[in-house]
């Protein structure tokens, strides 16, 4: 009986946690994303105002513009697309954010498949 009271406290105490998204304080500034290509750890900085974002990868820019849908989901629109599959936008999410450091999710709009990944705020 003790197992079983000690469990429903654990759930109501679990219950009450609600993790940090203060995602106002990531619309804007630059920012780091660190992810695997080919085995490889690669960086991409990128600097974000509340309508613009410019990615810096591998010594190339490149312009989106961004559509806010609250203070924490935005749409991404490549603005000089290379090919086909930049042509579609990206659906971006803020999960949980940790001091200057937020967890987001992001998908191509309209496509089931989302990848999450963590961005840092340099400054």
């Amino acid at each position: 009986m003790n197992k079983i009271i000690y469990f429903f406290c654990f759930l109501i105490i679990a219950s009450c946690y609600s993790p940090e998204r203060n995602c106002e304080k990531f619309k804007t500034g630059t920012f780091e994303f660190e992810s695997y290509l080919n085995g490889e750890l690669v960086k991409t900085t990128f600097v974000r105002n509340d309508s613009i974002e410019i990615d810096y990868f591998k010594n190339e820019a490149d312009t989106s513009a961004i559509r806010w849908i609250n203070d924490c989901e935005y749409i991404l629109t490549n603005l000089h697309p290379k090919n086909m599959a930049e042509e579609k936008p990206l659906h971006m999410k803020i999960l949980t954010t940790d001091g200057d450091t937020y967890t987001f999710e992001y998908s191509v709009v309209g496509e089931e498949k989302k990848q999450q990944g963590t961005a840092k705020k340099i400054k």
